[in-house]
């Protein structure tokens, strides 16, 4: 029987007028369509994560914060992640990179994708999310969906506030190499950790 791997698509920004919960959404839905991966939208906002004050990360001292925890166990159910990612001054929002410290042992060996938004497709916040992501042990992929320039500003509500589907055309082929690379990791490293 072929592992399907269970993926969590966390959403990355908690503001009250966020723009994540479009992409996040259309990013559902593609992966959703396929059959070779089980998709949970897993929202920051659904948890009180206090700010990161233990005494070390869960990898050398069990967490106190009983939020912690509930996160912990919430995301250590997944074989691989979809991170939905907004960029703040060339990085990630504070409540993501808060949330990636709350846990350690779970990110372990699990690889990533993200769908990235802003002026040039959340790039830098990105490649800054692959970094953190190598210090927890994770696996990043290459591929990752970009919602950058005029698309953004075509979909965004500062823009035109289109639907997304506008600029579907433009993310198909990302979106598609993205969730493949997703799946292919997903299902090496569960054979890896299993052998």
């Amino acid at each position: 029987m072929t592992f399907i791997p269970r993926i969590a698509l966390i959403v990355g920004s908690t503001r009250p007028t966020r723009f994540a919960d479009k992409p996040a959404q259309w990013m559902l839905k593609q992966a959703q369509a396929r059959d070779d991966m089980e998709v949970e939208l897993v929202d920051l906002r659904d948890f009180s994560l206090p700010f990161f004050a233990e005494k070390a990360s869960n990898m050398w001292a069990p967490s106190q914060s009983p939020e912690a925890v509930r996160w912990q166990q919430t995301i250590g159910r997944f074989d691989g992640y979809i991170f939905v990612v907004a960029e703040y001054n060339r990085s990630i929002t504070g409540a993501l990179k808060n949330a990636l410290d709350q846990a350690y042992v779970e990110w372990i060996r699990k690889p990533f994708t993200a769908i990235g938004y802003g002026s040039v497709g959340g790039a830098r916040a990105v490649e800054h999310l692959r970094l953190i992501g190598i210090e927890l042990q994770m696996v990043p992929t290459r591929s990752a969906v970009h919602i950058g320039g005029v698309d953004f500003m075509s979909v965004s509500p500062m823009g035109a506030n289109k639907p997304i589907e506008d600029i579907e055309a433009n993310l198909l082929p990302s979106a598609k190499a993205a969730l493949d690379d997703l799946v292919w990791w997903a299902r090496a490293t569960k054979a890896a950790k299993a052998g």
